[in-house]
């Protein structure tokens, strides 16, 4: 029985597959980066499979290379952040974004659908605190995970009782594509402040939950969106 993990190369699903491991989990990794993916991947006597899930049937790469192993968790740790005005913006980078966030995300559950049914498995799935918060510049990756959230309520639905759907939608966390913005110290600090708990998130501060919601220790949850963000979805 093994738990999928796509974006295992990113901080959160890295923190997410070493904390399975941790625990006596087996894992499947998912990623672009060949060399950074194999490198965790013996790191934790893992299987992969390297491939861009915005490749066309990139699900069944995956499954090819998983045979008949079961799995029994998922997690989509796979994200982006466009950050535009609305006038700058081109369909282009809806679709992109709406391909990477969502469409892809809904091809591998209905790829994975029927063994995580077998196995009474568990779905974990990415959104973001600026979906609630409503951020300026924000549109295109509010709008995917949105969208995300949206999926995440629906399929919890029905799919119950046998897989269990949940999203977590963290704020800014140090992230290869978080850096862009957190790598300036001035502006990292001034959005550090801007949470209660006064720092911007760790990858393993999302993976921790992620790992509980794939986990038995969350039998009676489904359907909810936890925001993992110091604090700032919900206090001022």
């Amino acid at each position: 029985m093994k738990k999928l993990i796509l974006g295992a190369t990113g901080s959160i699903g890295s923190s997410l597959a070493k904390k399975v491991v941790s625990e006596g989990g087996e894992v499947h990794l998912v990623g672009r980066d060949k060399a950074t993916l194999s490198k965790i991947a013996s790191e934790l006597n893992s299987t992969f499979t390297t491939c861009d899930v915005l490749e066309e049937n990139f699900s069944e790469k995956i499954f090819s290379d998983l045979g008949d192993t079961p799995i029994n968790g998922l997690a989509y740790c796979v994200g982006s952040i466009d950050l535009k005005p609305i006038k700058l913006t081109k369909k282009s980078d809806y679709m992109q974004s709406f391909n990477l966030n969502l469409i892809s995300a809904i091809e591998i559950i209905r790829r994975a659908s029927e063994s995580l049914k077998q196995n009474k498995g568990s779905i974990v799935l990415f959104s973001t605190v600026a979906v609630r918060r409503g951020f300026t510049n924000h549109s295109i990756v509010s709008s995917a995970k949105g969208a995300i959230e949206g999926l995440t309520v629906s399929l919890a639905a029905e799919f119950a009782p046998t897989i269990r759907v949940n999203c977590i939608a963290p704020s800014i966390s140090k992230s290869k594509i978080a850096n862009f913005i957190l790598k300036n110290e001035k502006m990292a600090d001034s959005i550090a402040k801007m949470h209660p708990l006064k720092r911007v998130g760790e990858g393993s501060d999302s993976a921790s939950v992620a790992n509980f919601l794939l986990s038995d220790n969350s039998s009676w949850i489904t359907g909810q969106i936890l925001g993992v963000d110091g604090g700032r979805s919900s206090l001022t």
